[in-house]
């Protein structure tokens, strides 16, 4: 995909290079930030399209731009393939992002001031959950449940207790880097014990989810939301899914209430990628997937790092490094991890004593690796060769054995052949 003889390299050379040199990175490192992935050909095909000139403000019939027939066409196309992956009765396509997809619930059902119960950013929350620093916490009136300290896994009885003393308008739930499965049913069960709207976010695991390795929110979530491009390898961007009661209101706060025109390239991918999604082989993407971060979790337990909760659900860990390495912080494990290639990301973890921009543990993910067909056994070395990095941040010689073996394995699994 290198634009070496393109019409690019031709203009722009800066950009041009900038580019190959992500190509080469993403190739020649192991990518385990649990949220990113690698579409395919045809998914980046479809965003690099022509799509990208046509203003197509509206929805599929409705649009307030002639020459649309086309958008219409792949807009649907988008709508009806995640219809049948997810099983919801309606399913908004156009929110730029995950977090685009929540603010265009809020806006649908929640006045400024109103309440929002949803899981603390250090037990693995999100930033659009109603954080003091994003807009979530700016407009509303937010308290945040936990993990229970001894277990890592959301205390539900504490929750319901929370929620009736609260009185929340919405209860959220989904996380970015909470290892288990959330037990939508009890959460619905809470949310109707204090007349609040559920929203389930399932931006990490919308691949999980469609593939039926994770358990789906659809029937006890008012509003489900995602993103489109982290486990279900679609175009770039997120979507909302709701029911037929609550469509109209969703649609209008995202068109006109929240956005412009939709980015209609990256819908085309989203399209793409979710035709991909509904063919048999995804299936076993995501079930390897799951499989694959299980495999690392023994790893770093059998070598004494200890993953929050003991373990995964999903495709990815959260590393508590206070007891095994207390001296070294989620920034410096972040750093030296990258110096042998494996990106990785700092991370809070529950009890978090550290500054965000320092953090205690370290967030690692298996979707890309899975991607490019990492089996257990080659997810095994890896998370051998992560141990043996955060055992000798600063031993020269350890970081040459590391990234000739990262070299190999790249060589092994490439991204595009």
């Amino acid at each position: 995909m290198t634009p070496t003889d393109s019409h690019l390299r031709e203009t722009d050379p800066a950009v041009a290079e900038a580019i190959a040199g992500e190509e080469r990175r993403q190739e020649n490192n192991l990518e385990m930030i649990a949220s990113e992935n690698h579409v395919s050909e045809a998914v980046m095909e479809a965003q690099g399209s022509v799509m990208t000139n046509k203003y197509a403000e509206g929805y599929p019939g409705e649009r307030y731009y002639g020459g649309c027939e086309h958008m219409d066409t792949v807009e649907n196309l988008a709508i009806d393939r995640a219809k049948e992956l997810y099983g919801a009765d309606h399913i908004n396509v156009q929110p730029h992002s995950g977090t685009q997809a929540n603010m265009g619930v809020y806006f649908a059902t929640l006045e400024p001031g109103d309440r929002i119960l949803s899981l603390d950013l250090n037990h693995g929350g999100h930033l659009s959950h109603g954080h003091h620093v994003n807009f979530s916490g700016q407009l509303y009136e937010v308290e945040q449940y936990g993990v229970d300290p001894e277990t890592g896994y959301i205390d539900y009885d504490a929750l319901a207790e929370q929620a009736a003393e609260f009185d929340p308008d919405m209860i959220v739930s989904g996380s970015s880097a909470y290892p288990r499965e959330f037990e939508w049913d009890r959460l619905a069960t809470v949310a109707d014990e204090v007349d609040a709207y559920h929203l389930a976010d399932i931006a990490h695991i919308t691949g999980l989810v469609a593939a039926g390795v994770h358990s789906s929110p659809v029937d006890h979530a008012d509003f489900v939301t995602g993103s489109t491009h982290k486990t279900i390898r679609a175009g770039r961007g997120g979507m909302i899914m709701t029911t037929d009661e609550h469509a109209e209101a969703v649609d209008k706060a995202i068109f006109p209430g929240g956005q412009g025109g939709p980015l209609m390239h990256n819908i085309a991918g989203k399209a793409v990628g979710f035709g991909e999604a509904l063919e048999p082989e995804f299936v076993e993407y995501a079930e390897r997937t799951v499989s694959n971060a299980r495999t690392l979790a023994d790893v770093f337990t059998d070598a004494g790092i200890q993953p929050v909760s003991g373990g995964t659900d999903k495709h990815l860990l959260l590393l508590d490094l206070r007891d095994s390495h207390p001296d070294l912080t989620g920034e410096e494990a972040e750093e030296a991890l990258d110096d042998i290639g494996i990106t990785a990301n700092k991370n809070t973890v529950p009890g978090e004593t550290r500054s965000p921009f320092v953090t205690s543990g370290i967030r690692v993910g298996t979707p890309a690796l899975t991607t490019r067909g990492f089996d257990a056994n080659a997810m095994e070395t890896v998370g051998e060769l992560i141990v043996e990095r955060l055992n000798n941040p600063d031993d020269p010689d350890v970081a040459a054995e590391v990234r000739d073996e990262v070299d190999r394995l790249c060589a092994e699994f490439p991204v595009y052949e």
